[in-house]
């Protein structure tokens, strides 16, 4: 979960991105912002240096402006990191993402589900369980897989505080509750 400050720094790009005649498209600034995040989460140095108030911000900000060249990174994300970096925020770059990500799509008309599954599934399935949680909501869908051997098979979708158990797992769980809830007299 985001912080408020995570939060308010993701409504602040999302604004950004989103308005008209934006240089950048929502999906590059998520990339982009991602190899941000990975390039600070990659290199402790790196982490320490951009934390440390003894380190003037012009250092870390010309220190970051290099890496994110090489990233191929926009003026938008980089001046985005620079006014994170000012306001010693880089620490929670990780959530701001998240946020990021997560503001991104509720105003791209998208719902999350994180989907859980015995083994990987390949893309046809994965496309099909897609198609359906959009029929069964009416909603636009952004799927997140992980692989749960628990499950022995079959599929578990949580959308929001809502769960689809579709897995073996959960199928012997509803049978032997209603096992237990019978008398055999």
């Amino acid at each position: 979960m985001a912080t408020a400050v995570a939060n308010r720094y993701a409504r602040a790009l999302v604004d950004i991105v989103m308005a008209p005649g934006s240089p950048l498209k929502p999906e590059d600034a998520v990339t982009q912002l991602a190899a941000a995040e990975a390039l600070i989460d990659e290199s402790p140095e790196l982490r320490t240096a951009l934390l440390t108030p003894a380190i003037q911000n012009s250092r870390k900000r010309a220190v970051m402006a290099k890496l994110l060249e090489r990233t191929g990174g926009s003026p938008l994300i980089r001046n985005f990191i620079y006014v994170v970096i000012d306001h010693r925020r880089i620490g929670v770059i990780g959530e701001i993402r998240e946020a990021f990500e997560l503001q991104l799509d509720e105003r791209l008309g998208f719902v999350r589900a994180e989907v859980s599954s015995a083994a990987p599934l390949n893309e046809p399935l994965s496309a099909g369980l897609e198609s359906e949680l959009s029929k069964l909501t009416g909603k636009r869908m952004r799927l997140r897989f992980d692989v749960d051997p628990a499950l022995i098979g079959g599929v578990v979708a949580r959308i929001g505080s809502t769960v689809y158990d579709g897995s073996v797992r959960g199928e012997l769980l509803q049978l032997g509750k209603k096992l237990a809830s019978h008398s055999f007299e």
